[in-house]
């Protein structure tokens, strides 16, 4: 997928869309992601100025997108502006390595189960071929309130 079709999936824009490509989805069961990480993005500022990080909450939220794109495909529904995509938990999170400006970042997020409209994910995010990220991510599809 390209960047015209994941804005179709997630109501993410500039700067907080944290995924650039889709390299290949199986709905139902796995994503793989791309996110480019370059100087400009608008967190190295401050996250640190003289050894620009990429925030690892940041890396959480990007393993997140990855894996709404995976449910919406799954569920074979687009964003509309009916119902929103939450984050709701968080389990076994580990941080192995910085992802610095320059890295590409790749997302993967594995369907572990679905129940009562909870989805539960695998995520990993690697660069270079090593995990940097690893996390159990819990999230659902509501409808917006009035």
């Amino acid at each position: 997928m390209n960047i015209h079709e994941i804005l179709q999936y997630l109501p993410h824009r500039y700067p907080f869309l944290l995924v650039d490509r889709v390299l290949s989805c199986e709905p139902g069961k796995n994503i793989v992601a791309l996110k480019n990480v370059t100087i400009n993005e608008p967190f190295f500022g401050g996250h640190f100025p003289h050894h620009p990080v990429m925030p690892g909450v940041l890396i959480i939220e990007a393993l997140a997108q990855a894996a709404a794109i995976l449910t919406l495909k799954t569920m074979n529904v687009k964003v509309d502006e009916n119902s929103i995509y939450y984050f709701v938990g968080i389990d076994r999170a580990r941080f192995k390595q910085p992802v610095q400006a320059g890295d590409q970042l790749i997302l993967k997020a594995t369907i572990e189960r679905q129940r009562i409209g909870i989805w539960k994910y695998s995520a990993q995010a690697e660069v270079d071929g090593r995990i940097v990220t690893e996390a159990e991510l819990m999230c659902t599809v509501r409808s917006k309130e009035p």
